[in-house]
């Protein structure tokens, strides 16, 4: 009578080793490409608060430029408007808005002129009330479900100037 286990054959060896080493590679190719894509994207500018590096992709040039010539330009950067302010939110949206955005660019897949999500758009409504709440407390609703017109809807050039 044989006592050995069927499941330890060599064969059955030999398949689990591949598959193994084929799931090593393919996590090594996988990280070979990340490192890369984020050398090259200069990925840890992304994680910092100067403008510049929202300015690292030629498609927001044009935003930097007329962020330059905006009212806020002295007061506020791009994350104190396109972020949420709690730390565990910022990073949440900025890893979120970095794979989209670079999975845009990469594929060539975005709107031009580019469009903010309509997330980031209450975001950023939501951080003109934080900032602002001192001057339009009187001209929110009174519950949070009532309607009022988003603060770009007539300040449309105060983050970005001439767009």
């Amino acid at each position: 009578m044989d006592n050995s286990d069927p499941r330890s054959s060599p064969r059955k060896s030999g398949l689990v080793l591949l598959l193994l080493g084929a799931s090593v590679l393919a996590a090594g190719v996988l990280a070979g490409v990340g490192a890369f894509t984020f050398g090259y994207a200069n990925g840890l500018s992304y994680l910092r608060r100067d403008p510049e590096g929202c300015a690292n992709c030629h498609v927001m040039q044009d935003y930097y430029d007329t962020w330059l010539k905006s009212s806020h330009h002295a007061v506020a950067v791009c994350v104190d408007c396109h972020l949420p302010h709690d730390l565990a939110g910022k990073y949440v949206v900025k890893a979120d808005n970095g794979f989209f955005h670079s999975k845009a660019f990469t594929l060539n897949n975005f709107h031009e002129p580019i469009q903010i999500k309509p997330r980031n758009r209450r975001i950023a409504q939501k951080n003109c009330l934080v900032c602002h709440k001192d001057i339009v407390q009187e001209m929110l609703p009174e519950s949070p479900q009532g309607e009022a017109p988003t603060c770009v809807h007539c300040h449309t050039d105060v983050g970005h100037r001439l767009r």
